[in-house]
């Protein structure tokens, strides 16, 4: 969309003779480019026309790209993309978790700061993407607040005037330029695969739901061609430890936290995720004097942001990834694995809710009196993991991608598993994966494989 202008001519209406009657034409110029429009009753002429006096008179901005004044430019256009992912995320926020309204909100911040004309800009991009994410694409604020926030006023009323219609983005130009956006990082460098394809995935949605409205014949992005940038599924072999580097790293972490010993040998022992094992119960545990217990996880707690839940607390529980809300899965316990549980409770008993794993007052890792509901938070967590590393790694191995993360330890869990020969379909089962998925992540990370299979290669040759 051009820059404004008050560079207006309107004529007289037109009478044009024609075979199957008289239509009439309105004429007139913005910024010296001439326009019309044919009406079939002189009376629909004169009301198009005096709209456009009304307009000039007043002093209202005409678009040189659309030739009407702002206002009427607005009405016949329909909503602005701005207005529209606005009712998007409305649309979307009932049914979703807060994770993943925030992932659509950052994608639709992306989106509306591309999709402003080009040459404009606000005075600060951090201030229109604070208050674009704080408000705009956050219904619970918008919804709990009846006026938007002073301090965000300018931004909000600036991109309100400023983001072009929705339909613009049936112009493959303004689409290429959308999808650009969501494909590069703040600084312009390229942003990862995932986060690309998750915020082009909102962009889907929003067309969409353009079309569930009427708003749009189709998605525009039926008709563009477009590459996805391919996600890395498998998993990097440098980042399994094998087992001496995990009884080290967890020797490490009881040392330094005990209250967080049980809690990363979930991880190892069982190739439960973080979010499981925050909302580990004690009533979710089998665990005997002897042998092999068993552990039943039925929920994740996932955490967002106070801002992105509905009853305000940092986190939720969820049904399990990629699962229906009900359905569980029984994971083997080891020796090792039901001992440390075991000591876990005896020493540190459970939150108020029956959790396991949640943040204390006074020193971590040591027992207090009352423990907070909260469940132990990813931030805690992580900064446990960098200490045990710095302890039971070699300066090399520290800088290497060697279970540089918590969850890596899920990886080490689940290769195990397959190097052990235990059958893809149980693994799967274990692991809460489908089998499809569980060789594709993981059939690189397998030590041995290559070995055994020319072996085999060398018997059947003689």
């Amino acid at each position: 969309m051009s820059d404004l202008t008050y560079d207006v001519r309107i004529w007289t209406t037109q009478k044009i003779a024609k075979k199957n009657g008289m239509t009439h034409k309105v004429r007139w110029a913005v910024d010296g480019q001439q326009r019309s429009r044919t009406h079939t009753t002189a009376k629909l002429a004169e009301s198009f026309r005096s709209k456009l006096m009304t307009a000039a008179r007043e002093g209202e901005p005409f678009n040189p790209e659309t030739g009407l004044p702002v206002r009427m430019d607005r009405t016949e256009s329909g909503p602005s993309w701005y207005e529209h992912a606005m009712a998007f995320m409305d649309a979307l926020w009932v049914h979703s978790s807060a994770t993943h309204r925030k992932g659509t909100a950052d994608a639709l911040v992306t989106l509306t700061c591309a999709l402003v004309p080009e040459g404009k800009a606000f005075r600060d991009n951090d201030e229109l993407r604070a208050a674009l994410r704080t408000w705009s694409f956050n219904t619970g604020a918008r919804r709990g607040n009846s006026a938007r926030p002073a301090h965000h006023a300018a931004a909000l009323e600036w991109i309100a005037a400023n983001s072009q219609p929705l339909v613009v983005l049936n112009d493959p130009l303004v689409l290429r330029q959308a999808l650009s956006a969501i494909a590069l990082r703040l600084d312009g460098s390229p942003a990862a695969a995932a986060t690309a394809n998750r915020k082009r995935a909102a962009l889907s949605g929003a067309l969409r739901h353009a079309v569930e409205l009427d708003l749009m014949p189709a998605s525009p992005l039926q008709r563009l061609p477009v590459k996805r940038k391919k996600a890395t599924e498998s998993i990097d072999p440098r980042v399994v430890i094998n087992h001496d580097q995990a009884r080290a790293l967890l020797t490490a972490v009881k040392k330094h936290t005990p209250a967080l010993h049980a809690y990363f040998a979930c991880m190892y022992y069982a190739a439960m995720r973080p979010a499981e094992v925050s909302n580990l119960r004690e009533h979710d545990l089998h665990l005997p004097e002897s042998g092999w217990g068993q552990i039943t996880v039925d929920h994740s707690y996932q955490v967002a942001g106070a801002a992105w839940t509905d009853s305000g607390a940092a986190g939720e529980e969820r049904e399990l990834k990629h699962r229906a809300v009900g359905e569980t899965r029984r994971v083997p316990a080891s020796a090792q694995l039901v001992a440390a549980l075991r000591e876990h409770l005896d020493e540190f008993g459970t939150g108020a809710e029956g959790r396991l794993f949640v943040t204390r007052t006074g020193k971590i890792g040591r027992p207090v009196a009352q423990p907070f509901v909260r469940p132990i938070s990813s931030g805690t967590t992580g900064r446990v993991w960098v200490i045990a590393r710095r302890a039971a790694l070699t300066e090399d191995q520290q800088i290497s991608p060697l279970a540089k993360r918590p969850y890596d330890l899920r990886h080490a869990c689940v290769s195990t598993w397959l190097a052990a020969g235990v059958a893809p379909t149980q693994v799967a089962r274990w692991a809460g994966h489908s089998v499809a998925v569980l060789l594709r992540v993981y059939a690189h990370c397998v030590d041995g494989q290559e070995t055994t299979a020319l072996r085999q290669i060398e018997t059947a040759l003689g």
